[in-house]
């Protein structure tokens, strides 16, 4: 007499509840434990729904694996909403039985319901389960520059940067402390008033978007500049302001735990410049009390995501020291 296992599949949203369940897959496959990340990737949904999608699959009863991803809207200049695959992993005495490729075509129809047509993802070059599985996805190469920088090396931000001549007056640079230059001459970040964003901001930050993008996005910006405030381990995102005036900004993440990452790194999501105050080192000034301010709060390195088209944003960043990364894009068109 022959017995029938049972072994049903069914794809859902995660609930808080399902918490304790992602943590502990997320251990049995990375060999640490991520708590506080996924915590805060819960209350990032909680808080705004419509910005993530937070699928979890059930094997038996049971959770068997995960997939976290967030939309996109415009970091960079983008035009079109995407899907960001943050966070994936299924049961490791469960992998290879389907359950990964059924969960990411409950992620696909999620996505398209939104009206997603792009989901885009990084990896280590080096991670060739993972590489093997988006490429079975259908995922290719994204196009897209992956540029890290590594704070240890890097000139801004350190006491060997180097002083430039100041185009205007001195102003608090709010450096947490870094050491100044040789005889306290003139750092980028002291030759323009830089401080920490905040919510009163949001009208300059609309407006230099506005002049670059010739597009009114306040909606888009108001979200985002509430996930820069909210949803980081550490509040990071800074202001350029001339004469009283929001002249730049950067929109910036200290995670623990993005795409599988074992060390704490900063994230540049948007960086933007007032197009009257180009050329004057408000990109440089931005930069340089980032690089200080994570230096003091031991972080390591800063990472970004460029457009391979942006050729003026991607000098910009490697003049920073910024250089590509071990991981590579992917994206998957619907």
């Amino acid at each position: 007499m022959s017995t029938v296992v049972s072994q049903v599949q069914k794809t859902r949203r995660l609930a808080a509840a399902d918490l304790a369940s992602v943590i502990a897959i997320d251990a049995a496959l990375s060999g640490r434990t991520r708590r506080a990340y996924f915590e805060r990737r819960v209350a990032a949904a909680k808080r705004d729904a419509e910005r993530h999608v937070q699928l979890g699959i059930d094997h038996d009863g049971t959770l068997a694996g995960f997939m976290l991803g967030r939309l996109i809207e415009g970091e960079f200049g983008r035009t079109e909403p995407e899907l960001r695959l943050e966070a994936f992993g299924v049961k490791p005495a469960l992998q290879h039985r389907g359950i990964g490729v059924t969960l990411a075509r409950a992620f696909e129809a999620e996505a398209a319901k939104r009206g997603v047509q792009m989901i885009r993802t990084t990896a280590l070059w080096r991670e060739h389960e993972l590489l093997r599985f988006l490429d079975h996805a259908g995922y290719g190469l994204g196009g897209a520059h992956v540029l890290d920088c590594s704070l240890a090396t890097a000139e801004l931000g350190s006491a060997r940067e180097q002083p430039v001549e100041p185009a205007r007056a001195p102003a608090d640079a709010n450096d947490y402390g870094t050491p100044r230059g040789p005889q306290y001459e003139t750092l980028a970040r002291d030759t323009v008033e830089v401080g920490m964003l905040a919510d009163k901001d949001i009208d300059g930050i609309a407006r230099i978007d506005r002049r670059h993008t010739h597009r009114d996005r306040r909606g888009y910006l108001c979200r985002t500049l509430a996930e820069a405030l909210a949803d980081s381990a550490v509040r990071v995102s800074l202001v350029a302001r001339v004469d009283g005036a929001v002249a730049g900004f950067v929109m910036a993440r200290v995670d623990y735990g993005d795409f599988g990452r074992a060390e704490p790194v900063a994230v540049i999501d948007t960086l933007g410049v007032d197009p009257l105050q180009a050329h004057h080192g408000v990109g440089r000034a931005l930069l340089s009390q980032l690089f200080a301010n994570l230096s003091a709060l031991g972080i390591e390195r800063v990472e970004t995501v460029v457009a391979s088209g942006a050729l003026e944003l991607l000098g910009f960043f490697h003049a920073a020291g910024f250089r590509p990364s071990e991981r590579l894009s992917f994206l998957k068109r619907l």
